[in-house]
């Protein structure tokens, strides 16, 4: 039943709540300000290399919920950018990330505070007054488990990982990054009748339960 739950909520998340990661950065955001830093700047081209940062890391998550997963410093140039279309002569410094993983969905505001902010490490990288942009990325399906990344640059707005055709960038299939529009998934919308009947049989089941 646990994992049914999680199940509903991920889909709940995925058609009405639209992009979690946009959420995260607000979230960030808030922290920042609260105690006092400044605000970043949402960059769509570090979200979406967050999210192929992430990509490539599923399937690795521990039972801890740990994420097992470090790829080397030159995907960013070589694989992650080009994948997303950043214009190669704005590609900036990565100044920090955080990645991590979770079995069940969480929501935004959990997420922050029990998978990507979860000790004083984490909050060190969060903090780092180099930081002047931030993209967050989100990946996993209805049966997890579920990874999120974040990645901090120190560039100027509108000037560094500039995505390609007027900011375009992919046309994501899977999970959802920060500074785009579309919701998470938004390359592989399920239809409403399969919605509709994954309730019905959530439902059904929850009545079996009860009875």
């Amino acid at each position: 039943m646990q994992n049914l739950n999680s199940e509903i909520t991920w889909f709940c998340s995925l058609y009405y709540a639209g992009n979690p990661a946009n959420e995260i950065v607000d979230i960030i955001n808030k922290n920042l300000t609260d105690q006092k830093f400044s605000n970043l700047n949402d960059n769509p081209g570090l979200g979406c290399m967050a999210l192929q940062y992430v990509e490539l890391c599923k399937g690795n998550c521990t039972n801890n919920n740990v994420v097992n997963c470090k790829t080397p410093d030159d995907d960013f140039t070589e694989v992650f950018g080009p994948n997303c279309g950043v214009e190669l002569p704005t590609f900036g410094t990565i100044t920090g990330h955080i990645v991590g993983c979770q079995r069940n969905y969480l929501e935004p505001s959990l997420a922050f505070s029990h998978v990507l902010v979860t000790d004083k490490k984490s909050l060190s990288v969060l903090r780092n007054k180099s930081h002047a942009e931030v993209g967050v990325g989100l990946v996993g399906n209805h049966k997890g488990p579920f990874f999120w990344c974040v990645l901090f640059s120190n560039g100027k707005t509108n000037s560094t990982f500039v995505l390609e055709n007027r900011g375009a960038g992919i046309e994501q299939k899977k999970g959802c990054y920060s500074g785009s529009s579309a919701p998470c998934s938004g390359g592989q919308k399920n239809s409403v009748v399969f919605l509709n009947i994954f309730f019905m049989c959530y439902v059904f089941i929850l009545l079996l339960t009860l009875f």
